[in-house]
This record gives structure tokens, C-alpha cells and sequence, in this order.
């Protein structure tokens, strides 16, 4: 008979968890949730307390006959789901439907999936935390009673098929918002000046950029908002002396970003690799639940992967230190370790995302990761290493030069030691960002160039001015990237719901993308007009924050979960109802193509936008149901057939190209990538395609096994 039965949600962490605990143990997957709110009706009885009615979901019958079988061959009963509310809310479930007491010692959590950390939990078992569970209860019901109470309204107001959402609104509006704003910025003008200056006439000029004038030891900025301006300071230079007048220098250190949050592995996963934040948590997952791993079978890589702390245990530390030392030598160790400071909203529960396993660095595990999984585990394995290696330390130089009062100055560094970028590749005479991922992404950069030795009162001699045309930017379209750090520091939702947030606004059309920035669509600002007008607090981004720390409370013990939905409940209601009946009818005219239907001949052909994106159809449906893609010719030919190649967008703004079929009806050609007309491999001779990474263009072998894209695919990762 099994001693003890072990519950968790995934195969692959059962998998995983399984290989720690022997055969005395049976362990088992929930598979995630195994009972929710009913799909079909809102499931809660908001005039009892906001009673919810849970029922087993739909497909899940079968895993709880297994579960509730084993559970009666089981002397002990141990609930090991995720370390989070939503984990704590599947096992206050499980208990219900197993017939476990939450109250008794059932609950075990841990942070990594390793044979100390599992067993240490067993050995220390509690009662299932209902305080968890309750704010997991609340977010739920909250969430439903927004959705099931907004959803209709936009249905009668705007079409079917729509819907809102406690943050998912939010979040829309932050991308409205933005577009707004650069609908309505007016650019403005200004110039920049270089001077282009040497020691002798041997030496090859530096570059340095006028700043202002220098009055009384003091810079007094001097912005040039036209040609006019530049024309009358141009003059003003003419025949002057250029001066050196002061060097300054001194050293610069750069230390090492703090570990990985969710929200940090998510923006970092963006702008390096493009990676959607579904893409990342999926990879990250996989990583944290366990991957197979030859002899060492299903092993955990990382540790808990929603967290928004840089909090990380003094083992790991000092085990990354002795590795640290042993690789890189005691100059590349600190004295101390380093403090990274957790941000104020942070809730701490959990630690940073690092390795779980020290001794297995990600090159020797990489054949046994797929692409994404050894990208997502490099990357963490990196960020945590770096965060316990000394700075980088640059010799800093400037220069200020006058021509006359006019001030010019020059900056210069060099990297003398590398420190943490070490890591990254970067040797010493490069002067390269290690990690570019991590920048705002509207940084300017800066103006570093080349110095030769200067001192103080040193003439230069001038060999050119080069004036540059600038006009002030709009803010930039938000990335996903820029969105999760614009939604966490404003407190919008939590770091589970970033993806889930995101995915939703493409699947309802409310957002869609120019290459890897988000733009609202003309329903997304449509749906969020409605709602700032007559819902102002549900698209309130300060309204949203207080209601997510009021839910904090809640997890804390501090609040009662039924108080906090009854104050939220009472006044939404009411707005809703008025809503209701004073909005009018928004009518989205269908656009005209100045065709008539091939196929009834009576009809026009117009652009409408189904749950795909837009597309063609006839004005007559549903009397008339032809319906066409909407494509756009290329200047590219079909490598099968010959006929054109045309574009059209899929699902969440990618681009798939195929044959127009003109010269064979039958050709099936389609492709994520654009053929090139005439070209073909010198190594075996399939076509070529362009490819785009990071916004960059780039042409490859069609054949995926072919010996060049495995030389490409190793250089492009180097050039990274």
C-alpha cells in the first residue's frame, strides 16, 4: 500500500518530484485547476456574500476519479502545488474534493524543485493558508463580476463577441493612450553641432559637441532651435581659436543588474530575442517544472518563476561565489555580497529567478533543451552569475574646449576592467552595453568618442563644424517590454497575470503590431472611449493599483475578501445599470472595396474585422457568405510554380506569404518567410528567403537542415 500521495499540477513536475521521493511516495497531477466557475452563467450570488458556485471543469472527470482512487489507498495525503495563491487555491480544492481537513498538516511548498528543498517540505508540512486562498477567491470573483456585468453592455453598445476586464482594460488604455499621444505630438525643431577638432595635423580628429556658452566658470546651456540660430552662431565661430580649457578625469563603475523578477525576465526576453511574455513563461516553465536530462532524468533548471523579488537565499550566493572564484579568480569576486533592494510594492514571497542546480551550466545541458528553453536558461543563468560579480570600472575622460565663450565638449571612456561583462563576452578594449536588452528603449546614446592626451590651454585645430537637423520625437508605441514595466510600476496586476494580460488584448483585437511595437486598433480605441466614459474607474489606472493592493491585504490576513468586493460591487453595479440605458449604439460602418460579390452578383464586397483580423466579405450576409483574406501583392514569385507571392496578416500581426496559384491551382506553397526571386543556396541549392530579427533584415537558406543556417544561426548568436 502507497505510504504517502503527493498532488501536484503538472505532469512534468510530478515527473520531476517523483525522482526525489522513492517509491513510498505516489505522486500525481492535478493538471492545473480542477474546479472553477461555471463557463455558461457568472456562477456567483452576489446578494449571499458573493457565494461562489464552483463546479469540476469540463474534460477533468477523469484525473478526479483517478486522484480520489489513489487518494483511498493513501495513509497520507500531501498537497504540492505552486508556492503562490493560485497554487494555494488548487490545493484548498483538492482538498474539498479528496476530503482532506484543510486545517491538518497537508500543504508542503518550495521554491525549487531539488532533492533538499522537496524534502525539507515534507519533513515540514502546514495547513492550508485560507487567507491565500481567499485572495485568490476575490481576484476571481472580482474579475467575473467585471466581465459578466461589462461584457453585454459592450455587446448591445459596440458588437458581440467583445469584453472587459479588470486589467486587461487597463492595460488597452495605457496603448490608446500612448497613441494619442503621438497623434497629437507636433515636432519640434533643433540642431545639433560638432566640431571636428585635432592635437596636430597628423592626428585624426574627435568629435565635440557644442553645449552652450561658459560665463564666469559657469556653463550656460544654449539649445539652437533653427537655421536661423545656427546660421548666426556659425558666423559668430568664424576665425576663432578652439582651446583646451579643462580635463577632467576619473573612473566610472557599472555594476551588475539585480537577479531576474518576472517582469525583468519578461522585458529582458523581449528586447534581446523578441520573445512574446507568453513565450517566455512558457519556456520558463518548462524549466522550473522539469526537463528530461539524459542519466539525470527529469530535472528542475530554475527556481520559481513569479516572483517580484531580487531577494535571493545565502546558499545560493555563496555557491555562486565559489563558482565565480574558481572560474574567473578573486578579482572578479566582492568583498561582500552584493544588496540589491527590492522595489516598494514588491511582495517578497518568493526569491529572485536563478539556477537551481549550479553544476549543470547551461553549455552542458544545451542538447538537451529546445531553442527557447536554453535561450530562457542562459539568459537566467547569466543575470544571476553577473549579479554576484564585481562592477565594471571604465577610466572616464572630458573635455571642454572654448571657442572663444562658446563652450565645445567631448566624452571618452574606456573599459580598463571588465568585471561582470566578462560574462557576456566583452573583452577589454570594447566599449559595447553587455546587456542592450536592458535599456530604455528611447535612450539616446551617448556622444563617447575616441581622445587623444590633452591638457589644459592645448590650441586644436579645427578641420570641420558639421551642423545635424533634429526634430523632437513622439513618445515611442509601447513593446510588450515597455508595457510589463509601465504596468508594474504603475501596480497594475501582479507578475502571473503580465502574459495572460497581453494575450488577451491581441485575442479580442484590441491591440496588434508594427513589427515589435503594440498599436491599439480602431475597436480597441472604440471599446476603451466607451469605457472611460461611463466606467472612468475600471480604466483608472491609480483606481486599478488601490484595488490590487486592497487584494494584497487580503493575501495578508488584513482585509475581509467579501468587504473588498461589496465596496468595489455596489457603486459598479449601479454605473452599470445607468450605462445601460444611456449610452448610444456605436455603428461600425463596414468600408467599401468598389467590388461587387463574384459569387451573387448583387452584393458589395466590404471590410469587416471578424476574431482574426480584418477580411472581406459581402455586404448581403448572411444571405450571401463569400469571404475572402485580404492580401497585398510582393514583388517575389512562387518557388514551386512561378505564380506571384502575395501577404496577408494571421492571427497576433504576423506575415504569411503564399502563392497566388495563377500558374497551378494546385500549388501549396506558404511561408513565414519572403522568397527572394533568383537567388538560390550555394550549398544546396534551395531558394533563399529574408528574415527579420530585432528589426533587422537578413537572407537564409529555405532549408532549415541546411549546413549554412547552423553557421548562421552560430554567428548570429555571436554578433548578439
Amino acid at each position: 500500500m502507497t505510504k504517502t500521495m503527493v498532488v501536484v499540477e503538472s505532469p512534468a513536475k510530478a515527473k520531476t518530484i517523483a525522482r526525489y521521493l522513492g517509491k513510498d511516495y505516489d505522486v500525481r497531477a492535478s493538471v492545473g485547476h480542477i474546479r472553477d466557475l461555471p463557463a455558461g452563467t457568472i456562477g456567483v450570488d452576489v446578494e449571499k456574500d458573493f457565494r461562489p458556485m464552483y463546479l469540476t471543469m469540463p474534460g477533468k472527470e477523469k484525473i478526479v476519479r483517478e486522484l480520489k482512487g489513489a487518494a483511498q489507498k493513501a495513509d497520507r495525503i500531501l498537497l504540492a502545488t505552486d508556492p503562490d495563491r493560485e497554487g494555494e487555491a488548487i490545493a484548498w480544492h483538492l482538498a474539498h474534493l479528496l476530503k482532506i481537513d484543510a486545517e491538518s498538516p497537508c500543504r508542503i511548498v518550495f521554491n525549487e524543485i531539488t532533492g533538499k528543498a522537496v524534502g525539507k517540505a515534507v519533513e515540514e508540512p502546514r495547513s492550508i493558508d485560507l487567507d491565500l486562498v481567499n485572495a485568490q477567491q476575490s481576484r476571481r470573483i472580482l474579475d467575473r463580476l467585471v466581465g459578466y456585468e461589462l461584457s453585454p453592455f459592450l455587446w448591445q453598445k459596440i458588437r458581440k463577441g467583445l469584453s472587459a476586464g479588470r486589467v486587461q482594460s487597463v492595460a488597452t488604455r495605457l496603448i490608446v493612450l500612448r497613441e494619442r499621444e503621438i497623434d497629437a505630438f507636433i515636432p519640434e525643431e533643433y540642431w545639433k553641432l560638432r566640431a571636428f577638432l585635432a592635437l596636430d595635423g597628423k592626428e585624426a580628429p574627435f568629435s565635440s559637441l557644442f553645449t552652450g556658452k561658459m560665463k564666469s566658470g559657469r556653463v550656460s546651456r544654449i539649445p539652437i532651435h533653427s537655421k536661423e540660430e545656427l546660421d548666426v552662431l556659425l558666423k559668430d565661430l568664424e576665425g576663432r581659436d578652439y582651446q583646451v580649457e579643462d580635463v577632467k578625469k576619473g573612473a566610472r563603475k557599472r555594476r551588475p543588474y539585480a537577479p531576474f523578477t518576472t517582469s525583468t525576465l519578461q522585458q529582458s526576453a523581449s528586447r534581446a530575442m523578441g520573445f512574446t511574455s507568453r513565450r517566455t513563461m512558457m519556456a520558463a516553465q518548462n524549466l522550473y517544472e522539469g526537463v528530461t536530462l539524459g542519466d539525470l532524468g527529469q530535472t528542475s533548471l530554475v527556481t520559481y518563476i513569479r516572483t517580484d523579488s531580487v531577494r535571493v537565499s545565502q546558499e545560493a550566493v555563496d555557491t555562486a561565489r565559489d563558482l565565480i572564484l574558481s572560474t574567473y579568480g578573486e578579482a572578479y569576486l566582492p568583498a561582500k555580497r552584493p544588496f540589491y533592494k527590492n522595489k516598494s510594492k514588491a511582495q517578497d514571497a518568493h526569491e529572485a529567478i536563478r539556477p537551481s542546480h549550479f553544476d549543470l551550466p547551461p553549455s552542458r545541458v544545451r542538447g538537451q533543451l529546445t531553442s527557447d528553453q536554453y535561450r530562457i536558461y542562459e539568459m537566467i543563468w547569466n543575470r544571476f552569475m553577473a549579479s554576484q560579480m564585481e562592477a565594471a570600472v571604465y577610466d572616464k575622460q572630458t573635455v571642454d574646449i572654448l571657442a572663444g565663450d562658446y563652450l565645445f565638449r567631448a566624452q571618452g571612456e574606456n573599459l580598463v576592467f571588465p568585471g561582470w561583462l566578462t560574462l557576456y563576452g566583452v573583452q577589454e578594449t570594447e566599449k559595447e552595453n553587455a546587456e542592450k536588452e536592458v535599456k530604455k528603449e528611447d535612450d539616446e546614446e551617448p556622444d563617447l568618442v575616441e581622445i587623444p592626451s590633452l591638457k589644459a590651454g592645448d590650441i586644436l585645430e579645427l578641420r570641420r563644424l558639421e551642423p545635424e537637423q533634429k526634430f523632437t520625437q513622439p513618445p515611442p508605441r509601447y513593446t510588450e517590454a515597455s508595457l510589463i514595466k509601465e504596468m508594474e510600476e504603475l501596480g497594475i496586476g501582479r507578475p502571473s497575470t503580465y502574459a495572460p494580460t497581453i494575450s488577451t488584448l491581441f485575442d479580442r483585437l484590441y491591440v496588434e503590431r508594427e513589427g515589435r511595437l503594440l498599436k491599439p486598433t480602431e475597436l480597441g480605441g472604440q471599446v476603451t472611449g466607451m469605457l472611460e466614459e461611463y466606467f472612468r474607474n475600471i480604466v483608472d489606472t491609480d483606481f486599478t493599483a488601490d484595488m490590487e493592493n486592497e487584494l494584497d491585504e487580503v493575501e495578508a490576513g488584513k482585509r475581509d475578501w467579501v468587504d473588498v468586493l461589496r465596496a468595489f460591487y455596489t457603486p459598479f453595479h449601479k454605473d452599470v445599470e445607468k450605462a445601460m440605458k444611456e449610452a448610444e449604439k456605436i455603428v461600425i460602418e463596414d468600408v467599401p472595396t468598389g467590388r461587387t460579390c463574384p459569387e451573387c452578383k448583387i452584393g458589395d464586397l466590404v471590410i469587416r474585422e471578424g476574431r482574426y483580423g480584418k477580411f472581406i466579405a459581402c455586404s448581403r450576409y448572411p444571405d450571401c457568405k463569400y469571404t475572402e483574406t485580404i492580401s497585398e501583392e510582393t514583388k517575389s514569385h512562387c518557388p514551386k510554380c512561378g505564380s506571384p507571392v502575395r501577404s496577408r496578416k494571421i492571427r497576433r500581426g504576423s506575415l504569411l506569404y503564399y502563392c497566388d496559384k495563377s500558374k497551378d491551382p494546385d500549388c501549396d506553397f506558404a511561408s513565414f518567410d519572403l522568397p527572394i526571386d533568383g537567388k538560390n543556396c550555394d550549398t544546396c541549392g534551395s531558394y533563399m528567403v529574408q528574415k527579420r530579427f530585432r528589426g533587422r533584415t537578413y537572407e537564409r537558406c529555405s532549408n532549415k537542415d541546411c549546413l549554412t543556417n547552423k553557421k548562421t544561426t552560430k554567428s548570429k548568436k555571436k554578433e548578439d
